[in-house]
């Protein structure tokens, strides 16, 4: 909902699970020492040793491999990976991905373990990123938002009305996080937080001045602000008021794509048209940016909420769901 690139500097976060989801069937076979991995948004199958070997696995296959070697799970088998979740949308496809796997082949832990784990195999396959899906997809409550302060990792349920409807809508253009500019902000807010001497999710605005680059300046200012944006949304969440939450969600975006640039376009001109239809309270770019999706807020008789309104883009009316749960079946 609001709260996007704070996670890696330790600020606050208010996302929410949805209701698309990736599920991973694990059957194991004594003796095996391979995991067999097939999915529906790949054309071919993996095989991958217990020990998961990233380096000798193809590209795409390299998350998988990470997490086989995590998991550490006591024999091989097969695992097939069904999805509803699109890849390079901005709507935590990996992240989904990894806790599906890790759940699957039985690794177990608190969420924050579990999600931390989820971090290192993205990082194995070439993508440095933060805590905030895989510990939203593991914590997440039906109805709720989850509140994340970075700085202390600690969380909160966050109430969502029922009278609050949200559509997903796909600009047109994928996004990859390890081929788009998301590893040089982050290294821009590192900068930053340097020459301030704490992480920008600690700062306030008043700490700028002592920014004299003025990219710094910009990027700082857009964690600094959107940390006011998660605090002032999760107050008006509790009294209902949709059309001040619709507001700060495209101001959330306005400064996503001016003072920290990770919008495209598509991604604008996308926000521009939503926020125009009846009953569109606000909207914002969804995930690290750079192409996927934005998420709209909206009245729950909305015509943005019917898919066919967004032809020829893809859409989902979507809803605040529950997180990741294990099933054992025969």
């Amino acid at each position: 909902m609001i709260g996007d690139h704070t996670d890696y500097n330790q600020g606050l976060s208010l996302p929410m699970a949805i209701d698309l989801a990736t599920e991973a069937a694990f059957r194991p076979k004594a003796g095996s020492f391979l995991i067999g991995v097939a999915s529906d948004q790949f054309p071919e199958p993996w095989e991958i040793p217990l020990g998961g070997h990233a380096a000798v696995a193809p590209p795409e296959a390299a998350l998988a491999s990470a997490l086989v070697g995590l998991a550490h799970p006591a024999t091989g088998g097969s695992l097939q990976v069904t999805s509803t979740i699109p890849v390079g949308a901005g709507l935590s496809s990996s992240a989904a991905f990894s806790v599906a796997l890790l759940l699957a082949l039985g690794r177990q832990g608190d969420p924050l373990a579990l999600a931390t784990l989820c971090q290192r195999a993205e990082e194995a396959a070439g993508a440095r990123v933060g805590l905030l899906d895989p510990l939203t997809i593991l914590e997440a409550q039906a109805g709720h938002a989850l509140s994340i302060d970075f700085a202390t990792l600690e969380t909160h349920q966050v109430a969502v009305p029922e009278e609050a409807a949200f559509v997903v809508v796909h600009s047109g253009t994928s996004r990859d996080l390890g081929t788009s500019l998301y590893a040089v902000r982050r290294a821009e807010c590192e900068r930053a937080a340097n020459h301030l001497g704490k992480p920008l999710g600690l700062c306030a605005l008043g700490d700028l001045s002592a920014l004299g680059e003025s990219v710094l300046r910009r990027r700082a200012r857009h964690v600094i602000t959107e940390c006011t944006r998660v605090r002032e949304v999760e107050r008006l969440l509790a009294r209902r008021n949709l059309t001040a939450i619709g507001a700060l969600m495209t101001e959330g975006h306005r400064s996503l794509a001016e003072d920290f640039r990770v919008s495209t376009r598509a991604l604008d001109e996308l926000v521009n048209r939503l926020v125009a239809l009846p009953g569109v309270y606000g909207a914002r770019l969804s995930g690290g940016g750079f192409g996927g999706c934005v998420i709209a807020l909206c009245a729950g008789d909305s015509p943005a909420l019917d898919p066919a309104t967004h032809a020829p883009l893809r859409a989902w009316s979507v809803r605040p769901a529950a997180g990741a749960a294990v099933r054992t079946v025969p």
